[in-house]
């Protein structure tokens, strides 16, 4: 097939999106946070904050200490640094779509740099309604908007790759059975992630159906990476993104595995001692970003089995 037209070297907008990845991670992190300490309403209006629109001094004041500052108060440090850091992000992106339109003439690239522009916009937007209204479930909603705009990240990170711009795929019958393997895959990891999600902001408490469903749902989860992950191995040996994203996929599944097994555990300790452990917060916001990761991976994985449709 006929090499992708791009008018300028990549080499340095893979860089600069490489680096965003790392940062849209960081939010993740940082949200996990948000959500484990219950943070989510610590700053009660939006798009000010305590009345101020600026973003570094905030309107943020303590009655008993007026010296106090807004990064000395650990939920408010949690939501407003949660803000900064998507104002960031949502800086970033913007950077990368002009970069992406004015260097890549692929039609595709071009298009998806300006639909991630518009899901950071609109998780913004999400993210500010949760407050307005206090909604439980626009959290939850936000949180599953921030998968797929983290995998539309990973998605244009890949494509100015050098490993995608020289990957190929030949059309067989093999292939398309391995695409529909990987599309099944993705759908039913971003599925255990909304468990999660349901399962992270119980809003009552903590609900044992959904432990029981997201417990279920990680093995045929399991299955499903792992079947796929040999499919690869087996039969797409020389294709290097497919063999990476199998690898990546692996090692995050086992990862979570052993995280979501203590998260589990100090949830339901916590729910019994009626605190909120450090212990709580750690495995779970390294349970959600290790999820995000395998996600993206699972993106890179059934983009690599489009290659042939995509240029």
């Amino acid at each position: 097939m006929n090499s992708p037209k791009i008018t300028s070297n990549p080499r340095w907008r893979y860089h600069y999106a490489a680096g965003g990845l790392l940062l849209c991670l960081l939010l993740v992190s940082w949200g996990g946070v948000v959500t484990s300490i219950e943070a989510g309403l610590a700053v009660p209006d939006w798009p000010s904050s305590f009345g101020s629109y600026d973003p570094i001094a905030t309107g943020y004041s303590d009655p008993e200490n007026p010296d106090a500052r807004w990064w000395q108060e650990g939920p408010v440090l949690a939501e407003h640094g949660h803000r900064l850091l998507g104002a960031l992000v949502g800086l970033w992106i913007m950077g990368l779509a002009l970069w992406t339109w004015l260097a890549d003439s692929r039609r595709w690239v071009r298009i998806l740099a300006v639909s991630a522009t518009g899901l950071v916009i609109l998780q913004g937007v999400l993210g500010g309604l949760r407050v307005i209204w206090t909604s439980v479930d626009l959290a939850v909603v936000h949180a599953m908007g921030a998968q797929l705009f983290f995998c539309t990240a990973v998605i244009l990170t890949v494509s100015c790759s050098h490993t995608w711009l020289t990957h190929n795929i030949e059309s067989s019958p093999e292939m398309r059975q391995l695409r529909i393997l990987a599309g099944s895959t993705a759908v039913a990891v971003y599925i255990q992630i909304l468990l999660g999600a349901l399962l992270r902001h119980p809003g009552a408490g903590v609900d044992l159906t959904f432990i029981v469903v997201h417990a279920a749902g990680s093995v045929l989860v399991l299955s499903l990476i792992i079947v796929t992950c040999g499919r690869i191995r087996e039969r797409s040996s020389d294709k290097p993104l497919l063999n990476r994203g199998a690898w990546v996929m692996l090692t995050c599944l086992f990862l979570q595995l052993i995280l979501g097994m203590i998260a589990l555990i100090t949830l339901l300790y916590d729910a019994g001692q009626g605190q909120r452990s450090l212990a709580q917060v750690v495995f779970s916001s390294s349970h959600l970003v290790v999820g995000t990761i395998l996600m993206g991976s699972c993106a890179c994985v059934l983009l690599g089995t489009l290659r042939l449709r995509s240029g």
